[in-house]
């Protein structure tokens, strides 16, 4: 009989314990589930506060390579006075492809929208280039393969380098 009072008495203690246990914990919780939020926060901003900078100059990078493979720009930094059409092609293919190299690290840094708005300007140029010298005869000079791809991008009904810079700001607007 002593022993069972004993043990009864200890059942008792244990599961008064428990619940004191389980009522303080459901107390402190959201006290911890709000500090957690808070350093959260505190850490995102931190973050945030950091790669700002760096997302800016990514969209900066994006713009900039939007504009330097533009032809209208491209061609007259290449100036290839001198050149045959397929030699103005090869250095022309080899700018887009050396630009696009020297920012594809920008991809961290951009939404996967514009990433896909800086590779589709990439190999549009690269098609509109291709294009314009399957038109040409052989032994075309650099300036007819010039006044081609110009041609060819002036008659497209809207400036798509203009259009993708567009995207790109709207993007950058989101930001803010």
């Amino acid at each position: 009989m002593l022993t069972t009072q004993y043990l009864l008495d200890i059942l008792k203690f244990t599961i008064a314990g428990a619940g004191v246990i389980w009522i303080a914990f459901y107390l402190v919780k959201p006290y911890l589930d709000k500090q957690n939020q808070v350093q959260l926060l505190e850490l995102k901003r931190s973050i945030s506060s950091q790669t700002l900078p760096l997302r800016l100059q990514a969209y900066e990078r994006v713009v900039l390579f939007i504009d330097r493979i533009n032809p209208a720009n491209m061609l007259i930094r290449l100036n290839a006075g001198g050149l045959s059409a397929a030699d103005l092609h090869i250095v022309i293919v080899n700018e887009i492809r050396t630009e696009f190299q020297h920012n594809v690290t920008q991809q961290i840094y951009v939404s996967s929208r514009v990433w896909a708005v800086m590779k589709r300007v990439k190999e549009d140029t690269m098609s509109l280039v291709n294009n314009a010298i399957k038109g040409l005869p052989q032994n075309a000079t650099a300036m007819e393969l010039s006044k081609t791809v110009l041609i060819h991008l002036s008659q497209l009904e809207d400036d798509p380098y203009e259009i993708a810079i567009n995207l790109v700001r709207q993007d950058l607007e989101e930001l803010f």
